[in-house]
């Protein structure tokens, strides 16, 4: 396979200027749209005959996972909002063209029985779970501590922090030696934004939670490690309110290599952590940054 310079593998040039209203983003209206690995990723095996829910898994990081996961032999239940069902409806083709079983929830994770459903309907629908993936996000651009809400502070915590550990309280009596949980943290843990101080926190805290939750379920044989992505294009980056100029410039200031990442880029940290390849990293949080430290 002939190498690739990767400042150029992916779009490097400025994206058109673009806002979505809301949260959730959609795939549709994102121009170029974002790459999920729908044609270059190539299976190996590696999940056979294991079963994964995820979270956030119609569009973004989620769905790149999803393909990977389905062609990599795994059968895939997705939780989404009931705004993304286009997107989520587009993800469960592309799991089922792999011969995989695929579940669609349309739940709002930041209320206790929509955690406590998707892990019973992925369970009900896949025959068990082998792996969670917590990755389901929300996030918005605010303007300085003063304007900040409780509304908005609290779907932020609720949406990537509360839901994270009701997901993991369910799933783990359904988890056997040999399964994983895997969540979605950020650079923001460790660069946290004043733009994005809620959202910064909870990615934050969610590294706590991994390394916690490993030396909790270790001695039960079940792995638990995160994902730390640097500027990822997903639909969440025109719905977070950034002015035009930081969406048109997404990711070339603040990475080495000069260029936003693709969801396809970071599927492959999520296949390692849940395969046997990984079978002795555990509490481990692994950066897709494009070259920034963690």
């Amino acid at each position: 396979m002939t190498e690739q310079d990767p400042r150029t593998k992916h779009h490097a040039d400025d994206f058109p200027t673009q806002q979505q209203p809301r949260q959730p983003g959609l795939t549709e209206a994102m121009d170029p749209k974002p790459d999920h690995g729908e044609s270059s990723w190539v299976g190996r095996g590696r999940l056979e005959g294991r079963r994964a829910l995820i979270t956030g898994g119609d569009s973004g990081i989620g769905r790149a996972v999803a393909i990977a996961y389905a062609r990599e032999g795994a059968d895939v239940a997705i939780v989404h909002l009931p705004e993304e069902a286009d997107d989520a409806a587009a993800t469960g083709r592309l799991v089922e063209q792999e011969g995989r079983r695929f579940h669609a929830m349309a739940l709002d994770l930041t209320e206790e029985q929509a955690c406590i459903d998707a892990v019973a309907g992925a369970v009900e629908a896949l025959g068990g779970l082998d792996i969670l993936v917590s990755n389901a996000a929300y996030q918005r651009q605010r303007d300085g501590i003063e304007s900040m809400q409780v509304d908005e502070i609290d779907r932020v915590l609720r949406t990537n922090l509360v839901a994270a550990i009701l997901l993991a309280r369910e799933a783990v009596p359904h988890l056997q030696p040999g399964s994983s949980i895997i969540s979605t943290t950020s650079i923001q843990a460790e660069e946290p934004a004043p733009g994005l101080l809620d959202y910064a926190m909870t990615k934050a805290a969610l590294v706590a939670f991994t390394e916690a939750l490993a030396l909790e379920l270790g001695p039960r044989g079940i792995r638990v490690n995160a994902v730390a992505p640097g500027p990822i294009w997903t639909p969440l980056i025109p719905a977070t309110d950034f002015p035009d100029e930081k969406v048109e410039t997404f990711g070339q200031e603040e990475t080495p290599l000069g260029r936003a990442g693709q969801p396809a880029e970071l599927a492959g940290a999520y296949v390692y952590l849940a395969s046997e390849e990984a079978s002795y990293v555990s509490g481990a949080i692994v950066p897709v940054t494009g070259g920034r430290g963690f």
